[in-house]
């Protein structure tokens, strides 16, 4: 996939207050792998909320805005433990819009099956 807009539509999916892995966003994306979402947001577009996409443990992947990332995540509400990743147990991203699902090529039942996948 060399269009990011399908990725960068999917992280617009996620709202302030919580947060979603660079994994959790490819399970929704046929043939995307995490490390595709991580080049993806390179070249993000000014607007969007990258800092809400972590890495499967909830801690900011190791670039040199992690700190901002947090201080974002905090300032939305989101609870970062100790060691610095979100805690999952209180704004793990609950999935996609019902929008968004229609406008995939996804049937919701395989969504909701992804969802339920997702680390707990």
């Amino acid at each position: 996939m060399t269009d990011n807009k399908p990725i960068h539509d999917l992280i617009r999916e996620v709202p302030e207050g919580e947060a979603a892995s660079y994994g959790m966003i490819a399970s929704l994306l046929p043939g995307v792998g995490p490390r595709m979402v991580a080049r993806a947001m390179r070249s993000a577009p000014d607007d969007l909320a990258w800092y809400r996409i972590v890495t499967a443990s909830g801690a900011p992947a190791g670039h040199s805005g992690a700190e901002e990332q947090r201080r974002r995540l905090k300032a939305e509400g989101v609870n970062i433990k100790k060691n610095g990743a979100v805690d999952w147990s209180e704004n793990r991203w609950k999935g996609p819009s019902q929008k968004w699902v229609e406008k995939s090529r996804l049937e919701i039942e395989e969504v909701m099956e992804i969802i339920a996948g997702w680390k707990k």
